[in-house]
Parts: structure tokens; C-alpha cells; sequence
């Protein structure tokens, strides 16, 4: 049964578990929908309980975004304000969804997916009290959407798995490889990969935080 009291759409799969299940919620990229990462859940550990949400803006003629992104001479750019809107938007989500569905709250774990990504890093280092660990696929650092007292948080909980496609025509690799060090000097737990594909996920990018999800839920 979906909730619909929550403020955003989405898509679940039940957990094994009746009560206290690991939560696996999933944010899709720019121009996309709950479905498209959804197609990962029939081959995660079946203990999980997984919502996959929409994010809030549609886009024509089809797909979502959790913000806009704007094109000019100087390349892709994004407003800090919209970013953070959904960034909020997404703890609200986390925080209701543990009150609605049975699952534990001290368990959660957030998976994105490019801008979903970028939600997500925004996320945990904004509320690392809400998400134990972080799947951090194809995005980077939106360094506008960050509270003035970052560093000053306390992310001994966290855990952050990130991997980046070498050749991705997208978002540049360089600008995933700026993520581990950054992670590193705020003492955050963290894992970085990468394959030799453009955007998107290759299989043993897959496999990989399978396997590293499977160690820490």
C-alpha cells in the first residue's frame, strides 16, 4: 500500500521484514522518473524496503526534475535556492516515510542517481542525522546547497560510496574526482570508483555497491 500523504510520489517494494526493515530510498536524475532506478530493486537484498520518488517538476514532454538547469555561454548552471527546496524536500520525505512505513529510521540509506546525487551529497551533509549511508552515482558536489556550518557537523555515522563514469559526456569526471578529497577532509567514510563509461551505470558499477550495500545494511 502506498502512502499518499507524503509530499512526493513514488513506487515502493515491501521488505522481507514486517517491522524495522532497512530503508532504501532512491532520486532519480534530470529528466527522468521513479521507474528508472526502480529497475535495480529485483536485485537488491530482499530485506530492504525500497521507495523509488519522483522528483516534483515535470518536464515536457515527459520525465521530472528536482531542479532546473539552465543553459547559456558560460555552460550549465543551476539556482542554489532550487536545489536546496528539494534537498528539503527530500529529508521531509525521508522523516514521514519512516513514520508511515515500517521501517528504521536509524537505517536509511539514500541512492542517486545524477542530479539525484547531487540532492543526495546535499542531503547528508546538510542532515547527516537522518541517512546512514549514501549511494552517490554520476554527479557531484553542488557546493551552493550547502548550510554555512557544514563542517562543523558531526558525519561519524556516514558512510558514502561514490563512482563516476571516466569517459561521461554529461558531468565531466573531473568534477566527480573533486568529491572523495572533499569527503576525506571532513573525516566522512567513503568509497570512490570508476568505470570506463559514459553516464549511466555499468554492470559491475552495479554489482560493486551491491556488494557494499550488502555490508552496511
Amino acid at each position: 500500500m502506498i502512502a499518499t500523504s507524503l509530499p512526493l510520489h513514488h513506487i515502493i517494494r515491501e521488505s522481507s521484514l514486517k517491522e524495522n526493515a532497512p530503508l532504501l530510498v532512491m532520486c532519480h536524475g534530470y529528466g527522468s522518473d521513479e521507474n528508472d532506478l526502480f529497475s535495480f530493486a529485483s536485485e537488491l537484498p530482499e530485506e530492504l524496503f525500497i521507495i523509488s520518488v519522483r522528483a516534483p517538476h515535470p518536464m515536457q514532454p515527459y520525465g521530472n526534475a528536482w531542479y532546473a538547469i539552465n543553459f547559456d555561454d558560460t555552460g550549465k548552471w543551476s539556482s542554489d535556492e532550487e536545489v536546496k527546496a528539494s534537498r528539503d524536500l527530500i529529508k521531509l520525505f525521508i522523516e514521514k516515510a519512516c513514520k508511515v512505513y515500517p521501517v528504521d529510521k536509524d537505517n536509511v540509506t539514500l541512492l542517486g542517481f545524477s542530479q539525484g546525487t547531487i540532492l543526495g551529497l546535499s542531503v547528508v551533509l546538510t542532515y547527516p542525522e537522518i541517512v546512514k549511508n549514501l549511494v552517490a552515482l554520476s554527479g557531484y558536489l553542488s557546493h551552493g546547497s550547502f548550510p554555512k556550518n557544514f563542517e562543523g557537523k558531526d558525519y561519524s555515522n556516514l558512510d558514502i560510496y561514490v563512482s563516476h563514469g571516466s569517459v561521461d559526456q554529461v558531468i565531466p569526471i573531473d568534477w566527480a574526482r573533486k568529491t572523495a578529497p572533499f569527503l576525506s577532509q571532513l573525516n566522512i567514510k567513503h568509497t570512490y570508483s570508476e568505470f570506463p563509461v559514459g553516464h549511466g551505470v555499468a554492470p559491475q558499477n552495479f554489482y560493486e555497491f551491491k556488494t557494499w550495500l550488502e555490508k552496511r545494511i
